[in-house]
């Protein structure tokens, strides 16, 4: 039986400001996905012409999972987020002002629901505003979105969050919030299937153009298979 190392969340703080490894594995996330869009943008099915439209994709796609992240969560896990108001100091003015419950981000965390509807959305506002069909887009970004997933469940690991249920195998793991008996470590095997394996199928298959829908189709079915 393994016992989860129960890392502390927060690397490091510089007063009221602290840097969380869930933050620092959203950030590789995001790093990941501009240089391995760079790395394809010189292709013939490419929706990107230089590094600045990956860049602004980048921020749609960016405020996306964090908006549609959070707000999956307060719907699906704590709407009652939705009518509070807590005061919450301003570290500059040193002045208290209400903060909306759904702002706190320190109260709860991010839905991966929410998230995916978040992107989609994000996805088909940039298709739209810069006339690109939606899944030539969508056939674009899938190979690169599993580097995302891999860092995401990398950092529910270090969270001690997500784990499974009690396993009859001896790498069963003992975390923190989940009971006295050892759990599946779900998330390590979604980081190595829904990230490494994923994105090694998807980046061997989109090495030649396909057919319209193809990638988009063939991502969702292997995440939701995984």
């Amino acid at each position: 039986m393994l016992v989860h190392p129960e890392i502390d969340p927060i690397i490091f703080s510089i007063g009221p400001a602290a840097v969380r490894w869930y933050g620092l594995m959203y950030l590789l996330g995001f790093v990941s996905f501009y240089f391995l869009m760079k790395s394809r943008m010189q292709r013939i099915d490419s929706p990107f012409k230089n590094s600045e439209q990956i860049s602004d994709f980048l921020f749609y796609g960016a405020m996306g999972v964090i908006l549609g992240g959070r707000l999956g969560y307060c719907m699906f896990y704590a709407p009652h987020l939705f009518a509070e108001f807590t005061p919450a100091t301003l570290p500059i003015l040193k002045i208290d002002v209400p903060l909306w419950g759904i702002l706190r981000f320190t109260d709860g965390g991010m839905s991966f629901h929410g998230g995916a509807m978040g992107v989609i959305a994000a996805t088909l506002l940039y298709a739209w505003k810069f006339s690109i069909p939606a899944f030539k887009l969508g056939d674009f970004i899938a190979p690169a979105i599993p580097t995302g997933l891999f860092f995401g469940r990398v950092g529910n690991f270090l969270n001690g969050e997500l784990w499974g249920r009690t396993p009859e195998v001896p790498w069963g793991m003992l975390f923190r919030d989940g009971g006295p008996l050892p759990r599946h470590p779900s998330m390590l095997y979604e980081a190595f299937l829904e990230g490494l394996v994923l994105f090694c199928i998807l980046w061997f298959v989109s090495r030649e153009p396909r057919s319209r829908g193809m990638m988009s189709g063939l991502f969702l079915i292997g995440y939701g298979v995984f």
